[in-house]
């Protein structure tokens, strides 16, 4: 052991000096591999974090345009929620204006007749109500968003393509037509 002692302190100085340089290049050449490792990993991870966030934000995005759409139709289910009820109670309408129209005036119908009138303007107060409104369709240019054109007739009164007639009438519940009116439009 001694010997490898004496053979290690026999070395000559510059060769030492050649072993610790070689020594220290390898270590910083491998410092520069750590470092260069260090930034492409960096950058890797950079880009993967950016595009996590862009997912969160389109997913935000879409759960925001999800609620938005949901509370539009929760609030366009409210607004039109008695459309089937009105609809299925339009032909009591119509039986009672039929009915109105062909009462013969006597001393006994009267008082059933008058009877009859109050309950019919009751049952058109509550349809108001919930946004029930005839069309005035007679004298109106046909348009066949609110009317439904069953016959052309000739008429001098009225120009060609005007409601002259309405045969049935027409309502809109709010903004919505509920049931086109039919009609007969001049030629």
């Amino acid at each position: 052991m001694k010997e490898e002692q004496q053979d290690i302190n026999t070395v000559p100085e510059d060769t030492i000096t050649e072993i610790v340089e070689e020594l220290n290049e390898e270590q910083s050449t491998s410092s520069l591999e750590q470092e260069l490792v260090s930034t492409l990993e960096l950058e890797r991870l950079q880009a993967l974090a950016d595009e996590n966030q862009q997912r969160v934000l389109r997913t935000q995005a879409d759960f925001d345009n999800y609620r938005k759409r949901t509370q539009k139709e929760k609030e366009e289910f409210a607004k039109y929620a008695s459309t089937k009820l009105i609809t299925e109670l339009l032909p009591i309408v119509d039986n009672f204006d039929r009915a109105f129209s062909t009462v013969v005036e006597d001393n006994l119908n009267e008082s059933f007749s008058k009877g009859m009138n109050m309950i019919y303007r009751q049952l058109e107060g509550v349809l108001q109500a919930e946004g029930l409104v005839p069309m005035d369709s007679v004298g109106q240019p046909f348009n066949p968003e609110f009317h439904q054109a069953i016959m052309q007739v000739e008429s001098e009164e009225y120009p060609e393509g005007t409601v002259v007639e309405e045969i049935q009438k027409g309502y809109m519940l709010k903004d919505k037509v509920l049931r086109p009116a039919m009609v007969k439009v001049s030629q």
